[in-house]
C-alpha cells in the first residue's frame, strides 16, 4: 500500500545545478552561474546562464555544464533533467598577460 507523496521543490534541483555548474568550470566567488529550473512531468528543465572568458572553448565548457547537471540533478533528486540548455549570456575580457 502506497501512503502520501513526496515532491520536490523547484529550487533544489536548480540549487544542485548551480553547484554543479561551479563545481564544473571551478568558479571562483564572485563567478555566479544564473539557473533556473522548471519540474514537468517528472523530469527536469534546466536552463543555466553563464559568463565565459573570451577566447576560450564555449563549447566544451558548456557541454561540460550540462553533462554536470544531468549526472547531479539525477543522482540527488532522482529526476532526471532531460532537457538541459546552456546560454552563454556574456563574454568577459580576461587580463593581459604583462
Amino acid at each position: 500500500m502506497r501512503r502520501g507523496r513526496l515532491r520536490i521543490a523547484d529550487r533544489v534541483p536548480a540549487r544542485i545545478a548551480w553547484l554543479a555548474t561551479r563545481e564544473a568550470l571551478g568558479l571562483g566567488r564572485d563567478e555566479v552561474p544564473r539557473v533556473s529550473v522548471q519540474v514537468v512531468d517528472g523530469s527536469a528543465r534546466v536552463r543555466v546562464g553563464l559568463v565565459l572568458e573570451f577566447g576560450s572553448d564555449l563549447v566544451e565548457q558548456a557541454e561540460r555544464v550540462r553533462a554536470a547537471v544531468v549526472d547531479r540533478v539525477g543522482a540527488l533528486t532522482g529526476i532526471p533533467a532531460r532537457e538541459v540548455v546552456v546560454v552563454v549570456e556574456r563574454l568577459k575580457v580576461g587580463q593581459p598577460d604583462v
